[in-house]
């Protein structure tokens, strides 16, 4: 398998510096951006696998970067980690809602980041080892080409939404917990917390609110989530 890059936009240069270190380590190619600006281009001239993006940066801030990343077309699929000192409950929300696939807080440590994004990028690799087709009702999960659609729409997921509505839709009309949920999407060993489900069921809904398909996933009170084709 060719050696992964990740991107690493961080403005402290013993950070950068660190992180470097941390994933070299782990055989991975790194680029490295002190601002959103420069990782902007550095994105549109060589595509990585992954972005480790601090939220506190100059100028633009990370959020708003990966709001811009996960709102292009060419970068719809690309992993994205938030990293920050920002630990509260509703910084971690709008984290997620920005884009963000994981999210780490300062001080963390290398090992753990390391293992949090070995598992983020084997669980998109092994979305596209696939070559089925997934449909229920109007939707339709492409999983050789990686699209998403609704009756004649295409609505654009992130790898996450992705890989969660292709759980759904591989599982209809059967209740499954938070903590299914993070077992079966997430990875047994990532540790993340229940409320990130939450976040991103309520992210993928918002996404399937314009084509009028947000009702196929739906809450049931005191058990957690049931995704149903039926009209």
């Amino acid at each position: 398998m060719s050696e992964q890059t990740i991107l690493v936009v961080e403005d402290e240069a013993a950070i950068r510096d660190m992180l470097n270190f941390t994933l070299s380590a782990a055989n991975y190619k790194v680029m490295e951006a002190p601002n959103a600006e420069t990782a902007w281009q550095m994105l549109n001239q060589t595509q990585p696998d992954c972005v480790l993006l601090d939220w506190m940066l100059p100028g633009v801030s990370g959020v708003a970067l990966a709001q811009r990343i996960r709102n292009h077309e060419k970068f719809a699929t690309m992993p994205i980690v938030l990293l920050t000192a920002r630990g509260d409950e509703s910084d971690q929300v709008q984290g997620f809602e920005a884009g963000a696939d994981d999210y780490v807080v300062k001080p963390f440590s290398p090992r753990a980041l390391v293992a949090r994004i070995k598992a983020l990028l084997r669980r998109q690799t092994s979305e596209l080892e696939f070559v089925d087709v997934l449909a229920q009702g109007a939707l339709r999960l492409d999983l050789s080409s990686y699209r998403f659609t609704a009756g004649d729409n295409e609505v654009k997921l992130g790898p996450t939404e992705f890989k969660l509505m292709q759980f759904f839709m591989s599982h209809p009309n059967r209740v499954y917990t938070r903590l299914q949920l993070l077992d079966q999407v997430w990875g047994e060993h990532v540790v993340v917390e229940e409320r990130t489900v939450d976040v991103h069921i309520r992210r993928l809904r918002k996404l399937l609110e314009p084509v009028g398909q947000a009702d196929m996933i739906q809450t049931v009170r005191g058990a957690g989530y049931r995704f149903s084709a039926s009209e």
